[in-house]
């Protein structure tokens, strides 16, 4: 069995700094993670990738290629379906490892993640490669600190949730930008009551938005496990914290040997020779 996170989020939302962050984290306490680079328009990393699509097909050749004629946005999709018809590519590059962990990290495009089956697919195959997978959707704190604002987001988190049927965590990344006062902000959306927040859009939207809101606020309340969890970089107990609910939506953990500590171990080995603690049992049965 391995186990994988699938980073995603919009644009600037932070996803390749979770990447940097997690792989740091886990580096510090002794954990071995493998991060995978799917962003065919990625362009620096401040931490090691172990593999990377660009090394498969890079945006910048599929949008200066004639026969093409693709923007950045008909680009990447290109990418990524290149990615899914060259599955065999993904799954030499990962190996047969057991007990692997990886992070991917995604490209940040909506629509992979709303109505074309590209990313479903990746899913697909990862799992039938025995993954195990968890969606880790990432917005920008500063992005929800109004209610029509959150609704958005919210929208497009649950969209990825329900695409790609996958445990899920939904991130509020960047919480380090916030002011004290954005901070208070930013703690209604936590665990939200989207019905609280549709009086709040009384005071600013149209009155015939009114019962589009209502609506949007009930199918939010109908899938009441969309939440969010706070991401502060520069907390090391925030990002353990927020690893170990990752870790237990997807099982980590409970498959590996147990390891004894190394005292232990070395009594175990003294004991081959028939002695306990410097004692003689022979002579304890003369």
């Amino acid at each position: 069995m391995r186990y994988g996170q699938l980073i995603m989020g919009p644009a600037g939302s932070g996803k390749s700094t979770y990447c940097s962050v997690i792989a740091q984290h886990c580096h510090n306490t002794g954990r071995v993670v493998h991060v995978v680079n799917l962003d065919p328009a990625a362009e620096y990393f401040d931490y090691p990738i172990a593999i990377d699509i660009r090394e498969l097909v890079h945006l910048d050749d599929v949008m200066e290629a004639d026969d093409l004629r693709l923007g950045p946005n008909g680009g990447l999709v290109y990418c990524m379906q290149h990615l899914i018809e060259n599955l065999d590519w993904l799954e030499e590059q990962l190996g047969e490892g057991d007990d692997d962990y990886y992070i991917f990290d995604c490209p940040g495009q909506i629509e992979l993640y709303t109505h074309l089956p590209v990313m479903k697919q990746l899913v697909s195959a990862l799992q039938a490669w025995d993954f195990r997978l968890a969606g880790v959707f990432l917005l920008d704190s500063q992005f929800l600190i109004d209610a029509a604002k959150f609704f958005s987001g919210t929208l497009a988190a649950m969209s990825a949730m329900l695409q790609l049927e996958i445990p899920h965590r939904n991130v509020l990344s960047k919480m380090d930008k916030l002011s004290a006062k954005q901070n208070a902000e930013v703690e209604k959306y936590l665990d939200p009551d989207a019905q609280s927040l549709v009086a709040d859009l009384r005071q600013t939207f149209n009155p015939k938005y009114q019962r589009l809101n209502e609506m949007l606020a009930g199918l939010i309340d109908d899938y009441s496990n969309v939440s969010f969890i706070p991401l502060n970089i520069e907390d090391e107990e925030s990002v353990g914290d927020l690893l170990l609910s990752i870790d237990l939506i997807i099982q980590y953990g409970e498959d590996l040997d147990v390891k004894m500590p190394k005292d232990e171990e070395a009594d175990e080995d003294g004991d081959d020779g028939g002695d306990a603690g410097g004692i003689d049992l022979n002579s304890l049965m003369t």
